[in-house]
């Protein structure tokens, strides 16, 4: 199968794969403005927003596409999806967030908390489900594991590192991200097997690829 454009089934691995990244960046969205702490990813991206002053949607957007540049030394290849993933998650992000009423009651927030991980999960399921490649930051992690890294090392040193940097720019962590941390991982593992075109036996994708899926350590 052509990795970039495949002809199994290519409209309806687009279409999954579309609606799952918007559905993923509307995740994204009802938890950051949740405002009980984000992704690792996402205290990250609020962080450089807070410095900037660009809109987080936007932030997603260039730090996926400069993190494209690193996937040319590891060789890395491009597939549609990932182009897709670069550009949509945050767009919807945009577009979601202003949706979104602010002040909303603690009870309100902790259920925003809570269904934007499960809205997440449901995203990745669909479009890692349809196999038009991995996203900017899952192909960094997959390809510093080909070059001798274990994916869990990979995952976790990537995440803690852009974790703390999004700390130190003031980005939105608090127990949003530990829950996303816990809950992440068992719910793709559900989400991605029942819901790839290729059917169970994307159940180990769901380990690999998974935007901040692995368990022991949480974007795209």
């Amino acid at each position: 199968m052509n990795r970039f454009w495949p002809e199994d089934r290519a409209v309806h691995r687009l279409v999954r794969c579309v609606v799952g990244l918007a559905i993923f960046g509307l995740g994204v969205a009802m938890l950051i403005d949740a405002d009980l702490g984000a992704a690792p990813w996402d205290v990250f991206h609020t962080g450089v927003s807070d410095l900037t002053g660009m809109p987080v949607g936007t932030v997603i957007i260039l730090v996926g596409v400069a993190l494209l540049g690193l996937w040319i030394p590891l060789r890395e290849r491009v597939g549609l999806g990932t182009i897709l993933n670069a550009v949509l998650i945050g767009a919807t992000v945009d577009v979601a967030r202003p949706a979104i009423p602010d002040d909303l009651p603690l009870l309100v927030r902790v259920g925003l908390m809570v269904g934007g991980v499960v809205v997440i999960a449901i995203g990745s399921g669909l479009y890692i489900g349809a196999g038009l490649g991995p996203g900017p930051r899952d192909g960094l992690m997959t390809g510093l594991g080909r070059r001798g890294i274990s994916i869990r090392a990979a995952r976790t040193g990537l995440e803690l590192s852009v974790l703390l940097i999004g700390v130190l720019l003031g980005g939105a962590i608090g127990v949003g991200t530990a829950v996303f941390a816990l809950g992440i991982g068992p719910l793709v593992h559900v989400t991605v097997p029942r819901l790839s075109i290729e059917g169970p036996r994307s159940a180990d994708l769901a380990a690999a690829a998974a935007p901040s899926a692995r368990p022991a350590q949480p974007s795209q």
